[in-house]
């Protein structure tokens, strides 16, 4: 069997990043399935390359964290278009796994579909295109209905489509009645982030010695809606509560969150930058409760997030500043928090048993390593995966 994988932002371990689509190839390829990664990178020219025995196709489309909307939608066009040029390399492969974000990864594989009778499973991580209409960016009634029109044409075209939240695939169900739509969540890598004790040295390296460490690892989105880092830190700091923000990552609100920091003279809070994968793990080792933020919208809530599982897998306290199925799951799980992203003093409320009470700290965080070992860790989603793609 030969699947070729369509995913935009396709990472490996060398290059850091989310690496959900890595673990999946890789789950595949464990299972004797050939595969090939059709995704981009931001040089001049195609490259292949052969990676842990799956063959990568890196097509020359240029895409930053840092782009704004326009110039990310005209990023996920041209990859689009590079894939309908190339693709005729592939009509060998059985079955095309699309992944989305952006939705329009779903137009290369019908495209594949109808040109090479090739069949697709789609998968949704973040519901496009409801989640730039609620963040304001598309705003225009009848460009709203194309696009609604093109989701439900993606998900009818597929031979089922995989959905990494319980809301999604409600979504998607209400959007593609009768449609067969799978549950396969991110997954919590519980080989490579384990519970730590804290180090001396690595606690000096990035001054939180002594301090209750709250991390964002990840995207610094406008949709992450990290302001709320800036108003927690600066009341924590004005009530003197022995916390410490650490913000790591890169996006588009990179230099606006510097400046905040700045001009409110946060002496809490710092910013280490994009960390690799023995990166994460570092920050990981001295960190207490892993953040996890985004903008109060309904479809926010809906989301898988990598930090989240990660978070988890580490055997951290979990913080959300929103509701939804990821609040439901920490607290039936006792393993995290979640506060009101409008309201910082409700972050210091809720985090301050935690502070106070370490045994109360180390029940939750060992719940959370727990919840990771029995349902998200990558031997569970993997196998779970693989069995939906051999039985199409």
């Amino acid at each position: 069997m030969n699947v070729l994988i369509l995913h935009q932002f396709y990472n490996t371990p060398s290059s850091g990043g989310a690496l959900r689509s890595y673990y999946l190839a890789n789950a595949l390829k464990e299972k004797g399935i050939e595969v090939v990664v059709i995704t981009t990178h931001s040089q001049s020219s195609v490259k292949k390359t052969i990676e842990d025995g799956i063959e990568i196709h890196y097509l020359p489309v240029t895409y930053n964290n840092r782009f704004g909307f326009f110039k990310r939608i005209y990023s996920f066009w041209l990859f689009v278009w590079n894939i309908v040029k190339y693709s005729g390399q592939f009509r060998h492969a059985d079955v095309v796994y699309a992944i989305s974000t952006p939705l329009t990864t779903g137009l290369a594989a019908l495209w594949i579909k109808f040109r090479y009778r090739i069949p697709y499973f789609f998968e949704v991580g973040d519901l496009w295109p409801e989640a730039p209409i609620q963040m304001g960016f598309i705003k225009n009634p009848f460009l709203k209905l194309v696009l609604y029109k093109l989701e439900k044409r993606i998900y009818w075209g597929a031979t089922a489509v995989i959905a990494l939240s319980p809301p999604i695939r409600d979504a998607v169900q209400k959007t593609a009645q009768g449609k067969r739509v799978y549950l396969v969540p991110n997954m919590a890598d519980t080989e490579v982030f384990n519970p730590e004790v804290k180090s001396e040295q690595l606690e000096e390296k990035y001054g939180v010695k002594g301090k209750f460490v709250v991390s964002y690892i990840g995207t610094l989105g406008l949709a992450n809606g990290l302001e709320y880092v800036i108003g927690c830190a600066s009341l924590a700091q004005q009530k003197q509560q022995p916390v410490h923000f650490l913000i790591c990552g890169d996006g588009k609100m990179m230099d606006d969150l510097k400046r905040e920091i700045r001009n409110k003279k946060l002496t809490n809070i710092s910013m280490p930058g994009f960390r690799d994968r023995s990166g994460v793990q570092e920050i990981l080792s001295i960190t207490d409760a892993v953040l996890v933020s985004y903008k109060p919208l309904p479809v926010l809530e809906t989301g898988s997030p990598n930090k989240f599982f990660d978070g988890l897998a580490a055997g951290k306290l979990i913080i959300l500043n929103v509701g939804g199925w990821l609040a439901d799951l920490v607290d039936k799980h006792r393993c995290g928090i979640a506060c009101n992203a409008n309201d910082p003093e409700d972050f210091l409320k809720k985090l301050k048993p935690f502070i106070d009470n370490p045994m109360l700290l180390m029940e939750y965080q060992a719940n959370a390593r727990q919840l990771a070992e029995t349902s998200f860790s990558r031997k569970i989603i993997g196998s779970g995966f693989t069995e939906i793609i051999l039985n199409r």
